[in-house]
């Protein structure tokens, strides 16, 4: 069975998020349900990690094997694929891979994008797709606490409980590395870009949020210094919306 890796980008307004769930429509069972319509038997698909419910992709990855006996060239799996996929959801490149290759385990890195929109009304265009700020903050501040996550750190603090975690995890199971956190400003949309060698369970969102409190003067840049140099304390509280947060590329080498 031949292996395909699928890139996707979704608005994730309309879904639960990514990975398939008892309750709500998820971005993979709608996926997977393109696949059950063309093959006409059902297809497990395998992504490179999960988006959170209302998070968007510019460019999820997965991979599937597709029966031998389906004669289709990549360009047409992505059209027939498209064809039966909603609006929100769409294939925007496939390439042929090894037998071995895993969406997941085979990623070395991911960038991620958060928007925060700083104008007084925010467009109906917009809505779901940004995090709403109009009140006053120091978008330096901002960037400066950005610049404080880069780096190998622990981010325990910076990692929501999923449930799953190990009850006495390895050394390194919360180390991550921050290669970029940056911040530019487009007149009164902030666009935010982090890249790392991975990312926990709401971390990207954790990070955010914190960052912004720093902006408004309610959390000194040295105290989140301390939150990495201190991992064992209490986790951040601070979490940005999903809204604003999008998958933008995830990286093989």
């Amino acid at each position: 069975m031949p292996r395909l890796l699928y890139t996707c980008a979704y608005d994730g307004q309309p879904y639960c998020g990514w990975q398939s769930q008892r309750e709500g429509e998820s971005i993979q069972d709608t996926i997977e349900a393109a696949f059950l319509r063309i093959l006409k038997q059902p297809l497990r698909i395998s992504a490179s990690g999960r988006t959170d419910a209302g998070v968007h992709a510019h460019a999820q990855c997965f991979h599937a094997d597709v029966p031998q006996e389906c004669r289709m060239s990549v360009a047409n799996w992505i059209a027939a694929l498209n064809a039966h996929l909603p609006a929100s959801i769409r294939i925007t490149a496939a390439q042929a891979v090894s037998e071995g290759f895993h969406a997941r385990f085979d990623a070395t890195g991911k960038e991620y994008e958060y928007l925060i929109c700083r104008a007084p009304v925010l467009s109906p265009f917009l809505h779901g797709r940004v995090w709403h700020l109009p009140h006053e903050f120091d978008a330096c501040l901002l960037a400066d606490a950005l610049r404080v996550y880069e780096g190998e750190h622990d981010f325990r603090r910076f990692a929501a409980n999923r449930g799953t975690e190990p009850a006495e995890p390895p050394a390194d199971f919360y180390l991550r590395h921050i290669y970029s956190a940056t911040l530019a400003e487009e007149g009164e949309l902030l666009r935010i870009r982090v890249r790392g060698n991975g990312f926990m369970y709401r971390m990207v969102r954790l990070l955010v949020g914190t960052a912004h409190q720093v902006a408004r003067g309610r959390l000194e840049l040295e105290a989140l210094r301390g939150m990495l140099q201190n991992p064992l304390g209490p986790k951040t509280r601070y979490c940005a919306p999903a809204d604003g947060l999008y998958l933008r590329r995830v990286f093989y080498e």
